[in-house]
């Protein structure tokens, strides 16, 4: 089960005018319970006029070693969003020797080292976990190879420019790097313009062999994650070769919400314990298991981040939204319990498998 503690802010470094890369301490009591794959986030949690807030944040530090000491120091980016309860505080408010209280890491946007070419399609914040994917795999795979592309609005506005120019000088026969700004010129590189679907079909066969990337990671606003995944279908890129991750759903379309039964019951199993409680009108599953259950595993509460992934036992639910699980994953059995909402009379989901 996820668990939260207070960390040690140790470092907040400024990466633009409107970012900052957060350091927190692990102590070694609890490095094991922190330990990462590249490309897990962090939820971290704060009260906000009595009320809990909490927000993800992808980790940007390689994973440690396996088999070793789980990490000594935690690093994620944090870029403001406008009236951000969270990502103005972290901004403005947080510094050196705060505690902040900070989620144990969870998310399946990751990949496990092996030989072979990889590449990314990444907009702004969603750099940050591919640093993290990036500089995993090409410090552990000798071989292995990363494409990045990488679209933000101006250079002045680019997050981690120092991190990412590092992997180049360092790995610069198996690190291909390519920039466009969407608001600014550059004296090299790519025409100005975003990355949308119609611009990447036609430029990422004349970057590498399409066909030959062993995994596509997808990371940003959802317009880019979208436009990306369809160039990739365009492309002839197997599903299951491309994984996404997508950052700010305000501009996805908000689907139709189903018609929920009169009364509905909801069984839930978690961390060994299991309850049956009504679920109120317009209530997710999530919220449902809230009012009782507040350790109940979760973060965004918009269908993001994955956290609150449970299995569906019986009955039938329909998910506003998914931007999580994987179609494997849902053809399993999983759902997202922030986004299901009861079809059927009685429901019961697991989150302990």
């Amino acid at each position: 089960m996820a668990r939260f503690h207070a960390l040690r802010v140790t470092e907040v470094e400024p990466l633009t005018d409107d970012s900052v890369a957060l350091t927190f301490a692990v102590p070694p009591e609890l490095r094991e319970a922190y330990r990462h794959a590249a490309g897990q986030h962090l939820a971290l949690r704060r009260r906000v006029d009595g009320e809990e807030v909490r927000r993800t944040y992808s980790i940007c530090s390689p994973a440690p070693e396996p088999g070793g000491s789980g990490p000594r120091a935690l690093r994620v980016g944090v870029r403001l969003v406008e009236g951000g309860a969270f990502s103005t505080y972290a901004l403005k408010e947080i510094a050196v020797g705060d505690e902040v209280e900070v989620m144990t890491p969870a998310g399946r946007f990751t990949l496990e080292p092996a030989p072979g070419l990889y590449a990314a399609v990444v907009g702004g914040s969603g750099i940050t976990p591919v640093l993290s994917i990036a500089a995993t795999l090409l410090a552990r795979e000798r071989t292995a190879r990363f494409c990045l592309v990488r679209g933000d609005r101006t250079a002045a506005s680019t997050m981690f420019l120092e991190e990412v120019a590092d992997l180049k000088d360092r790995y610069p026969d198996r690190f291909q790097l390519v920039t466009a700004l969407s608001r600014e010129e550059q004296q090299a590189g790519l025409p100005s313009g975003r990355l949308d679907r119609e611009r990447l079909t036609a430029l990422l066969p004349a970057l590498l062999p399409v066909g030959a990337v062993a995994g596509w990671f997808l990371c940003g606003p959802y317009g880019l994650v979208t436009g990306a995944e369809q160039a990739l279908r365009e492309l002839g890129v197997p599903r299951e070769r491309v994984h996404q991750e997508i950052f700010h759903v305000a501009d996805a379309p908000a689907p139709p919400r189903p018609a929920a039964p009169a009364h509905s019951t909801l069984t839930a199993r978690l961390d060994g314990r299991s309850g049956t409680w009504p679920v109120r009108d317009g209530e997710s599953l999530l919220d449902t298991v809230l009012r009782v259950r507040p350790d109940a595993p979760y973060a965004c509460k918009g269908g993001v981040c994955g956290t609150c992934r449970a299995f569906l036992v019986s009955g039938e639910v329909r998910m506003d939204r998914n931007f999580a699980l994987e179609p494997e994953e849902t053809e399993a059995g999983y759902v997202l319990a922030c986004q299901s909402r009861p079809v059927t009379e009685g429901v019961e989901v697991d989150f302990d498998r």
